[in-house]
């Protein structure tokens, strides 16, 4: 199983790879600084999941998911964000995301729902 984390804060790409290694050592995890180099590593990858930051450089990951989900609709992402609102949720929805959880206070969560996705 393989996981692409899409994330420009790297303080917080390392946390979350080692949350995930702890939580599943079984899977690979990638990693992309922005948007660009997410789609370059589908083209070699196809991860079962992808952790997708909102906020990245160039498109952001909401636009970038629309185009992930287009290409490959069976891959799941989550989109993690620091900023909480309806009208994110909303296009998170729209642009075929499968779940949404803020970055802040959701960690559980987001295990959670990495579980659920991965079964592991």
């Amino acid at each position: 199983m393989d996981v692409l984390l899409v994330e420009d804060n790297l303080e917080f790409r390392a946390f979350l790879r080692e949350e995930l290694s702890v939580r599943f050592p079984s899977i690979a995890i990638r990693e992309a600084g922005d948007g660009e180099e997410a789609m370059q590593k589908l083209d070699g990858l196809k991860p079962h999941l992808i952790l997708m930051d909102i906020g990245l450089p160039g498109q952001n990951g909401l636009e970038v998911t629309r185009k992930i989900k287009e290409k490959h609709p069976d891959i799941a992402v989550i989109i993690l964000t620091s900023h909480d609102s309806p009208e994110y949720r909303e296009a998170a929805c729209r642009y075929g995301a499968d779940n949404f959880f803020t970055k802040d206070d959701h960690l559980p969560d987001i295990l959670k729902a990495a579980e659920s996705i991965l079964a592991v």
